[in-house]
Order: structure tokens, then C-alpha cells, then sequence
């Protein structure tokens, strides 16, 4: 056990399970969050009655939720309940077509025997593939820290290296699809997991191919109470471990000593610390908190492209439409040309995939009585100083005929309240550069390695977790990221 006094600055869902795991070990932990609760992008919306989980909606994984509660001595469901979808998602596209991703993989393959032109081999190939690549990098990369050539002489990874081709880097996620599928409906449906990670499926490696397994083979959830009922969980386990949270309370500086990180400074006050834990994004950890030490800055991994980022509408909807489930998707009939906009033009598509997310199917007391909260997405670009208010008012009107035209009903006239996310606001309060959500793209064979490290190669004492670093963004990742740092220490 340790007496050290460990320091996390930002209270996402990273930063508190490191606390966590930290306080397990003994250390005394410390957490300073600029913003007046806890959860960074997993946090809540509440409006006229209306609640709507502000960022992450999809929950898999929660085995690593619960792990956090059973390091702790605690039986995790006693703090944190969740339910097993028996619907993952449904699929709307322009050409009529429906699909619904059932999580029985026979039922699923019925419905796209039955609705498409695609056989069930295909399907098999595809998750026996994608299955393939998570045994393959799960240990190595996924699981523990990630050190350049010297992971290829431990025994997992010089296996992912004899298995080099397996990995698919040499092809883009699209061109992986389109060589098992042959119904476009299929290629566009597994092209859009690139979106899971901020990317594009037309760069992006096929290794991220991947990601369909983590949903499809163990599972999409949700959370009895919603997706920031897990914050509130994780916060409550941190106090009764002895977890200090300090919100309101935006850091200014890391202080080092030499090129030994020290503390930090908050408000004036220098708080002491023998080890610094940063969960804001990266590049804004180095540009404000280290900005008095470029030479310090690792410049290639700051300077890399930046994942795409999302707009959000959350619409208070005065009726139940029966036809809409938890999650649902608005295909774009033309997903190459929505992708070129976002990545080449760095603008907002005029026909685009729509996500609508709707916790009152599942949780009613969301919404008022007879009403549903819909959480409203499309992905966009980073923010690199468009003209937003423009594109927020033609996206509005665009979102609005897509969903009116397909559900054949006027969704404007039910919209009873509204709210907004951009990404300037996703800037502003989660401190994401250029409210990129994910940090880094993935968008070249060897983003996902050139990722930041968990642990600083210059400055003794600092750690990093979060989305913004190895070994990626989305609640799993991030909790693995916890994971990481805290066997580091």
C-alpha cells in the first residue's frame, strides 16, 4: 500500500476510475474539476422536465464498470444496475429499407436474409474477422500500456505480429466491407462503427473493424437509470474510498521541478502532489497546463489530425412515436459524399446520417407523460473556425425534413423544447480541442499507435488518461486507460 498523494485533473469518467483504483492501492487522491459537477462528456441535460444524457449513449463493456466495484470489496450491483438490450439499433434508409440489429445472432441474420440481399455467410465471415482482430490486439494493445517495437518481443505481441496480415492495415474499413458484402446496405452499416472512434471509413485501417465485435458479440446495455447514472455510481464508490473532489476548480498550471512534475496550480494555490494524473485532452494539457515548456511538448502527436466532432439537438418531443426505439439511425444516401464533406470540406453534409437516442423507451420518468426526449446527432467536423451558426440553422432544417419525410409525421411542430451542442461548446466545457471527442483521428494505418502515451517520456511523475490517449476514446477505452496508469504506479 502507498501513502503518496496522487493528483487528477478533470473528473471524466477516466479520472475517476483512476481514482478509484488508485484509492484501492492506498494511495491519498485528489480531484480538481473545472466545471461545477463531474462526468467531462458523460454528463446530463435537464430541461422543462426533460432529462437527456448529454454525450456517450451506448454502453458495452460494463464488465469493466463493474470491476471497479469489485476491486473495492463492493458487489457492484447493489450501486449500479443495467440491462442487456435485446435491440441494438434500428436502421432506417432512403431507399425504405429497415433494419434491426437484433443481439440474437440468429434473429439478426434472419432479419438481413429477410430484408436485404446479402446472405448469412457473409455475416459469419464478417464477425469471425472482426473477432480475429480483437484477439489479436486485445492483449497487446488494448489491455496495457503501449511501447513502440519493444511490445513486439513480449509473447502476445510478437504473435499480433506474425498475424501482421490479419490485422487488415493495409485496406480502409470500406474496402474490408466491400469485399465480404455485396448489398450496399450491409457495407453501410458496418462502415459506420469508423464513427465510434471519431473517423472515417474511407482512410480509416480496417483493423478498426473491430469495433462491431465489442457491440455485436458481447453486447450493447443500458444503464436502469441512464448512461450518467454510471457517473454518479463511480463518484459515490470514489467518497466512500476517501476520494477527494474539488469542483469548480479549473487547473492552471502542472508545476515542475526540473522535468519533474510536482503539483499543480489552482486559483493561486500550489497543491503538492508525487504524482500529476492528467484526464483533459492532451493538447490542451500541454498548450495551457505546460505552456511554459514547449520544448517539452511532444509536437508530432499534438499536431496530428483531430477526429471529427458532433452536433447535437436535444428536442423535447410532445408524442410517442412507437416506430422509434432506444437507438436509431437515419442513413445518409450517399455516405461517400457525407464523408468528404466532414474530412476534405470540413463542413456539414446536406443529406446526413442521423442519430436519434431515446432513453424515455426505457426509462420514461426522461420525458413528461406522453412525451420522449430525443437526444438528436450528426457528426461533424472539428471546429476550425466555420461559420456554426449557419450550419447549425441549415442542419436544423435538413434534420428536421430527413425525419419528417421518413417517420411521416411534421417532427418541428413537436418539438416543445430545444437545446444545443456544438462543437465549440463541446470545446468549452469538456476542454476538447477543437471539440474533437475522440482526440486524434484513426484515419491512417498508424494513428492508433502514434496515439499520446499513458505515461510522459519527459516529465517524470505525469500520467495521462482519457480518450485523447492510448489506447482511445469511448467509456471501454477509457476505463482501460484508468487500468493502464494504475499498474504503471
Amino acid at each position: 500500500m502507498s501513502s503518496k498523494k496522487v493528483v487528477i485533473i478533470g473528473a471524466g469518467i477516466a479520472g475517476i476510475a483512476t481514482a478509484i483504483r488508485l484509492a484501492v492501492k492506498g494511495y491519498a487522491v485528489e480531484v480538481f474539476e473545472a466545471n461545477a459537477t463531474p462526468g467531462g462528456k458523460l454528463g446530463e441535460v435537464i430541461k422543462d422536465g426533460f432529462r437527456f444524457d448529454a454525450g456517450p449513449s451506448l454502453l458495452t463493456m460494463p464488465e469493466y464498470i463493474d470491476d471497479l466495484f469489485s476491486i473495492a470489496g463492493k458487489e457492484a450491483a447493489k450501486y449500479f444496475q443495467y440491462q442487456k438490450l435485446d435491440v441494438t439499433c434500428k436502421y432506417f434508409y432512403e431507399d425504405s429499407t429497415k433494419l434491426t440489429a437484433y443481439a440474437d445472432k440468429e434473429k439478426f441474420e434472419q432479419e438481413i436474409v429477410t430484408h436485404t440481399n446479402e446472405l448469412a455467410d457473409a455475416l459469419q465471415k464478417q464477425a469471425a474477422n472482426s473477432a480475429r482482430i480483437y484477439e489479436l490486439i486485445n492483449p497487446v494493445f488494448l489491455q496495457r500500456a503501449f511501447k513502440g517495437l519493444k511490445e513486439i518481443f513480449t509473447k502476445e505481441g510478437f504473435k499480433a505480429f506474425l498475424n501482421l496480415k490479419k490485422l487488415d492495415t493495409g485496406r480502409t474499413m470500406h474496402q474490408a466491407n466491400k469485399s465480404i458484402f455485396e448489398d450496399e446496405h450491409l457495407v453501410q452499416f458496418y462502415d459506420r462503427y469508423a464513427t465510434y472512434n471519431g473517423s472515417n471509413p474511407y482512410t480509416a485501417p480496417a483493423t478498426l473493424n473491430v469495433i462491431p465485435h465489442l457491440e455485436q458479440e458481447f453486447g450493447a446495455y443500458f444503464p436502469a437509470e441512464g448512461m450518467y447514472s454510471i457517473i454518479i455510481a463511480l463518484v459515490d464508490l470514489a467518497r466512500m474510498l476517501g476520494v477527494k473532489f474539488n469542483y469548480n476548480s479549473p487547473v492552471d498550471e502542472i508545476v515542475l521541478n526540473g522535468k519533474t512534475a510536482t503539483g499543480i496550480k489552482v486559483k493561486g494555490e500550489v497543491i503538492d502532489a508525487d504524482v500529476v494524473i492528467a484526464n483533459m485532452d492532451v493538447w490542451f494539457t500541454y498548450n495551457k497546463l505546460l505552456k511554459g515548456y514547449p520544448k517539452l511538448h511532444p509536437k508530432k502527436v499534438l499536431a496530428q489530425e483531430r477526429s471529427s466532432s458532433a452536433l447535437v439537438f436535444y428536442w423535447g418531443i410532445s408524442k410517442k412515436l412507437a416506430r422509434l426505439d432506444l437507438h436509431n439511425i437515419f442513413f445518409s444516401a450517399d455516405y461517400k459524399a457525407e464523408f468528404d464533406q466532414i474530412w476534405q470540406q470540413k463542413t456539414i453534409y446536406q443529406d446526413p446520417t442521423v442519430y436519434i437516442n431515446i432513453t424515455s423507451k426505457l426509462k420514461p420518468k426522461d420525458a413528461p407523460q406522453g412525451c420522449e426526449n430525443w437526444f438528436v446527432m450528426i457528426n461533424v467536423p472539428a471546429n476550425t473556425g466555420q461559420d456554426w451558426e449557419a450550419l447549425i440553422a441549415q442542419a436544423r432544417a435538413n434534420i428536421l425534413a430527413k425525419l419528417s419525410s421518413r417517420l411521416n409525421e411534421n417532427i418541428g411542430k413537436l418539438i416543445m423544447n430545444e437545446t444545443v451542442l456544438d462543437p465549440r461548446g463541446i470545446e468549452s466545457k469538456t476542454s476538447s480541442y477543437q471539440g474533437s471527442i475522440y482526440g486524434t483521428s484513426s484515419n491512417n494505418k498508424y494513428a492508433a499507435f502514434n496515439r499520446h502515451a499513458n505515461q510522459s517520456a519527459q516529465i517524470n511523475n505525469l500520467y495521462f488518461v482519457g480518450g485523447s490517449v492510448h489506447p482511445g476514446g469511448g467509456i471501454p477505452l477509457c476505463l482501460l486507460s484508468a487500468k493502464i496508469v494504475a499498474e504503471a504506479l
